[in-house]
């Protein structure tokens, strides 16, 4: 078994034990009030996952997408970056760590963590869930306020995942600004809306001016060819869905897709993919059509027909986020 499968299938073990505890129908509850949360427009001032029974419905109901997601971007930013391994690595407003479990899923070994967040109740159960992971046993887990006065230690890599959408601008721009200072890389998730790619692109913007290199998913260091308010680039990971995204979404499916936005950057040199499937491939007869966003910053549309051979059965397999063409 891999090491991404090994992570995915633990972190679900470890919150389906979490789950016996709690009444179902109070963990639907607990869900649908933090979901409503979460997607408001308005930065909160006070910790959105207030006590354990919040943290163990949203973890169980989130953690799992967030882990997809960040370990997706994660892998777009290894590929770019295939001789560098983080020796060191803090998740600011981690939570409960699911992107310290991505981090563990794309590179082997230990290294020292930190997990920052406002939220004791999440760093409990973040402590809680990870001790199921021996990877994941040295794991600092420290309370610190997300704001203006944040000071970062230095580390190899630093994960901001799904924060950006709970802070005001000027706390957005500090936090950005001191992962910049502290890093030598630095991925940002945000959710996959046009708000979370505009955040992304906020920060990509802020990253560049420090000096750093875009790894992923952009080919390129240079302006997103995107036309503001027309479109938006995000992407897509599939996760399985428990017992517990059932409940409160319905539906029958075994699984869902999470779509998200992101950008990985950093100080050393980077080999970006030569182009990025932004868009899910289209797969006709005889041909796949793929929306790439190029080196020359450029978005276009190139057709692979069965004259192209190796290039079209590649195509075929292609998938939504995936370097084109893929590495000989």
């Amino acid at each position: 078994m891999n090491l991404s499968a090994t992570a995915a299938e633990t972190l679900r073990a470890a919150l389906g034990d979490l789950l016996d505890g709690l009444p179902p129908k109070q963990a639907a509850q607990a869900v649908d009030r933090l979901i409503a949360n979460y997607r408001g427009a308005t930065p909160t001032d006070a910790p959105i996952l207030r006590d354990r029974a919040d943290v163990v419905a949203y973890a169980a109901y989130r953690m799992p997408a967030t882990f997809e997601a960040v370990r997706s971007a994660l892998e777009a930013f290894a590929d770019a970056a295939a001789d560098w391994t983080p020796g060191s690595h803090v998740d600011v407003g981690g939570g409960t760590g699911a992107a310290t479990w991505a981090v563990s899923a794309t590179w082997a070994g230990s290294r020292p963590v930190t997990v920052l967040d406002w939220a004791e109740p999440a760093l409990a159960l973040g402590r809680e869930v990870a001790a199921a992971y021996p990877p994941l046993g040295d794991v600092r887990w420290q309370r610190a306020r997300v704001n203006t006065s944040l000071i970062l230690e230095s580390a190899d890599l630093v994960t901001v995942s799904y924060v950006l959408n709970e802070l005001a601008a000027p706390d957005r721009a500090a936090l950005v600004d001191a992962a910049a200072s502290a890093a030598q890389a630095v991925v940002i998730v945000e959710p996959g809306t046009p708000d979370g790619y505009a955040r992304v692109i906020e920060a990509r913007d802020r990253l560049i001016a420090a000096g750093y290199r875009v790894a992923a998913p952009c080919p390129h260091s240079s302006a997103c060819p995107i036309v503001p308010g027309s479109d938006w680039c995000h992407f897509s990971a599939r996760v399985s869905r428990s017992s517990l995204h059932r409940q409160v979404k319905g539906g029958s499916l075994p699984y869902e897709d999470e779509k998200f936005s992101y950008v990985a950057a950093a100080r050393f040199p980077v080999s970006p993919a030569p182009s990025r499937v932004v868009r899910r491939p289209q797969i006709r007869k005889g041909q796949v059509l793929l929306d790439l966003c190029e080196t020359e910053e450029r978005l276009s549309r190139t057709t692979v027909t069965k004259r192209h051979g190796e290039l079209y059965r590649a195509a075929r397999d292609a998938d939504w986020g995936d370097a084109w063409p893929p590495a000989s």
